[in-house]
């Protein structure tokens, strides 16, 4: 089978980029939204198309072929050089599939959302770049090439984030994501450089071979605190994935990042970005999971469950409807780092790993639907609070349903998609790890309550009599949140556990029917919940946060991590740097001139007698000079 024209994927909305960018000015709004979308529609399509073609025709004796296209870029040995090329494997096609989805739907949204705004061709050709970078990261055939375009993502998200540049928050929103990333990057960077060094590659396909357990061998020469160079290196490389999927401690970029308009938020921190450093552990799998007996795999189990469990917690408390879902993406991220932190290989071949992948899918569609409705809801109100909104059912009937279906998945409501893909995750976490099973079920719980909060605060509660009464968005708004509504119940249907595995082997997945009740009864008594304090105007709510006292008020403020950031980097590193910076000007500096000017002076003192303005002592220094010049020649010549 010949996938090559699958290059064709990333290149096109590469082309939409430099055409939008380079001609903005001359472009119409109203065509430069259409020929976005028909761009982004088209890497759909052919996503689509290569997906039904691999997953239906690319296996050989049951198992699901890799297809790898690439020609070398740099060389630096005989076996270290950098390839730029396209993989084709199961997770690199389900990634094409989710992120051109997500991308066609945002672009389709967009030409509603963004109507009238003065950047409106600068945003899409924005929008190309990022789906341009992030295609280019999932198709990546090796670490260097994949940190190229992460480093792009960043780039592009920056943009994003920050569109609204005359707009202060944006701003610092944008330099902060930047910024935060940027830390993290550096460990990801330093994790290629010390596995390629002792590897000699950096080839996804011989960084991940089993053949032989050579990964287990690779740098277990060297070693430092007990654990393999390779170890350390996968540690480092996870860093990255950290950062980029906004986990502690380098999460506190998220919520901010809401500054960025609505379909920003779906694109990026719903269904894409925020899903790569998911998508990294996934690609390296079996790296993590044999290398040192999978310890890097447990730090990555437990970053994901501590993660999960804390946005979870804080999303209960915040009141801006972008920044709960903020906050829901971070717990459900956590999710799928879970999974594949706790996969294993007895019983089901990489339950957990299936899992996360599984997840990944279902969540890009009712988290991007969750987004999008959010946004018909801000364009309706002009407001991101819940305060201003309220019985928004009566006003916004499709915008109503959709996010209720969203709603319903995410909490994982039997028959619902995020229904499927958690129980998937719960079972493998039972399997596995205890605490962290137990830990999930209450994540679950919390989901289920915080969104059902969200829901009846803007559909429910008090009608606020509005200014201009609200209406429903426009059909170029709408058709996105009905197909997303579709695959949010659809998408859990999917056989997917016989097209994505650990291996390359499927398998098919069962409903573990205790499990996936004692998950589904904690997540319906987080709905009814929801509805006793929120269904109707009440001051239960009120009651029990004044209840709670500093400890709500310590998760309200994010558990002050933006404060601790600040006090670290301001008042300690900044002091120290001041202070050094201070004694090295006084000392070294200013000394050092101050030395030269003594010198100076000192020399001036000694010599200026040679500038007296007396005649005779410039005629004495005259015939000296001759003389000694007339016995130097006289005693050259004889010599």
């Amino acid at each position: 089978m010949d996938f090559s024209y699958t290059i064709l994927i990333p290149l096109i909305p590469l082309a939409l980029f430099l055409i939008l960018g380079l001609f903005s000015k001359k472009i119409p709004a109203s065509i430069s939204g259409w020929l976005g979308s028909l761009g982004l529609g088209t890497s759909f399509a052919l996503s689509l198309y290569t997906a039904y073609h691999y997953f239906m025709e690319g296996k050989l004796e049951g198992v699901y072929q890799t297809f790898i296209y690439k020609q070398t870029w740099l060389v630096f040995t005989d076996k270290l050089h950098i390839d730029l090329g396209v993989l084709i494997d199961p997770i690199s096609v389900m990634m094409m599939v989710v992120v051109t989805t997500i991308s066609f739907m945002v672009h389709l949204y967009s030409r509603g959302y963004m109507h009238g705004d003065d950047g409106y061709t600068r945003f899409f050709s924005y929008l190309a770049l990022f789906s341009f970078s992030m295609l280019g990261l999932v198709m990546a055939t090796n670490l260097f090439q994949m940190y190229i375009f992460w480093e792009l993502v960043g780039a592009s998200s920056f943009l994003l984030i920050g569109y609204y540049y005359t707009k202060p928050s944006a701003v610092a929103a944008a330099k902060k994501a930047f910024i935060v990333t940027r830390f993290a990057d550096l460990g990801f960077l330093l994790g290629i450089l010390l596995i390629s060094y002792y590897t000699g590659t950096f080839d996804f396909q011989d960084l991940t071979s089993q053949e032989g357990m050579l990964i287990a061998g690779w740098g277990a020469s060297a070693s430092f605190m007990g654990l393999s160079v390779f170890t350390w290196g996968l540690i480092l490389i996870y860093m990255g994935g950290v950062g980029k999927s906004a986990m502690l401690p380098f999460h506190i970029w998220l919520p901010d990042a809401m500054e960025g308009p609505t379909p920003v938020s779906a694109l990026i921190h719903a269904a894409t970005m925020v899903v790569a450093g998911v998508y990294l552990v996934a690609r390296l799998f079996p790296a993590f999971y044999f290398v040192d007996g999978g310890f890097a795999l447990q730090v990555v189990a437990y970053v994901g469950a501590i993660s999960s469990l804390v946005a979870a917690l804080i999303a209960i408390t915040q009141t801006d409807i972008k920044r709960i879902l903020a906050f829901s993406t971070m717990s459900q991220i956590g999710y799928m780092m879970l999974a594949l932190g706790v996969s294993k290989y007895e019983g089901h071949e990489g339950l957990g790993y299936m899992a996360s992948m599984f997840h990944l899918f279902t969540h890009a569609m009712f988290k991007a639907l969750l987004f999008l409705g959010a946004g018909s809801v801000i364009h309706a109100v002009h407001s991101n609070y819940m305060k201003d909104m309220g019985s928004l059912r009566k006003y916004m009937p499709i915008t109503h349903i959709t996010f209720l279906i969203a709603a319903l998945s995410i909490a994982g409501f039997p028959g619902f998609a995020g229904f499927f893909s958690k129980d998937e995750i719960l079972v493998a976490a039972f399997e596995n790890n205890k605490l962290i099973y137990y830990s999930s079920v209450l994540v679950a719980g919390l989901t289920a309550f915080y969104m059902f909060r969200l829901y009846f605060n803007i559909f429910w509660g008090e009608d606020r009599k509005y200014k201009h009464t609200p209406h429903e968005s426009p059909l170029s708004m709408t058709i996105p949140l009905i197909f997303l509504a579709f695959m949010s119940i659809a998408g859990g249907y999917i056989p997917f556990s016989q097209f994505v595995t650990a291996d390359l082997m499927p398998f098919e997945a069962h409903i573990n029917i205790p499990l996936a009740a004692i998950a589904s009864s904690v997540g319906i008594i987080g709905i009814i919940i929801a509805f006793i304090f929120y269904k109707k105007p009440s001051e239960l709510s009120k009651k029990f946060s004044n209840a709670f006292g500093v400890i709500y008020t310590f998760i309200y403020n994010k558990l002050y991590f933006d404060e601790l950031y600040l006090f670290v980097t301001k008042k300690i590193l900044f002091g120290i740097v001041a202070f050094s910076a201070s004694w090295f000007d006084k000392n070294v500096v200013d000394g050092s001139m101050i030395g030269i000017g003594n010198v100076t002076v000192s020399v001036a003192n000694k010599i200026k007698g040679m500038q007296s303005g007396k005649l005779q002592d410039y005629a004495m220094s005259f015939v000296g000079g001759i003389v000694v010049i007339a016995m130097v020649v006289f005693y050259i010549w004889i010599s």
